[in-house]
């Protein structure tokens, strides 16, 4: 594990809820309003594509220290030497993922039961995602939801720091803070709004910014 505070709002960027926008401009947006966390996740963008946008949102988040994540793919979190991968239940396990990055890097990992939380806690894993916290639409095949209460249950199950993520809007981010969350990950609710920086800017008033 590495030493890592992590902030209240986790911006995560993915062409499918973009809207078509670039997902560069998206990043400077995010930026500029004040996020530090950003993930670029494109589940189905080939190799290529995924090393030349990470290249890119890390040219952007290193400019003032923000921290940069790849969904899933520690070997491009390694060739662009972001600062972690996040790992989902079907990805390599963090010890291996581990092996593959460079020393010090960040590695969150997905979960969407107590059971998977609980054994999330005995890894490496810097942080845990756990959810749908609210019943999301930025996936095709949704986990079921686990509601603010299991969120409360991941709270007590876990010390790591945890993200709660699915279904989370300006309205009820707070809320996910409250029942335990250390940082809520949105997608669609950012992204997807017309005036991304405005809209960021209502999320980290919302969470408190950290």
């Amino acid at each position: 594990m590495v030493s890592f505070t992590i902030p209240r709002l986790y911006a995560i960027i993915d062409p499918a809820q973009s809207g078509g926008r670039s997902l560069v401009t998206i990043t400077d947006l995010l930026l500029a309003a004040g996020v530090r966390l950003i993930q670029y996740r494109a589940k189905r963008a080939p190799t290529r594509e995924l090393l030349d946008v990470s290249n890119q949102i890390l040219e952007r988040t290193r400019r003032v220290q923000a921290v940069f994540i790849v969904n899933d793919r520690a070997d491009i979190a390694r060739a662009v030497d972001s600062e972690g991968v996040h790992l989902g239940q079907e990805d390599l396990p963090p010890e291996l993922a581990r092996s593959v990055l460079k020393e010090g890097k960040v590695i969150g990992y997905s979960t969407h039961s107590l059971e998977q939380v609980k054994e999330a806690d005995q890894t490496s894993a810097d942080y845990i995602a756990f959810g749908p916290i609210f019943p999301t639409h930025s996936k095709d095949n949704p986990d079921p939801v686990v509601g603010l209460e299991g969120l409360r249950q991941a709270r007590q199950a876990t010390r790591k720091p945890l993200v709660a993520i699915g279904g989370i809007t300006v309205e009820n981010a707070k809320s996910a803070i409250e029942a335990g969350a250390d940082s809520v990950a949105v997608i669609s609710n950012l992204i997807g709004a017309p005036n991304v920086e405005a809209r960021a800017r209502e999320f980290l008033k919302a969470v408190g910014k950290i």
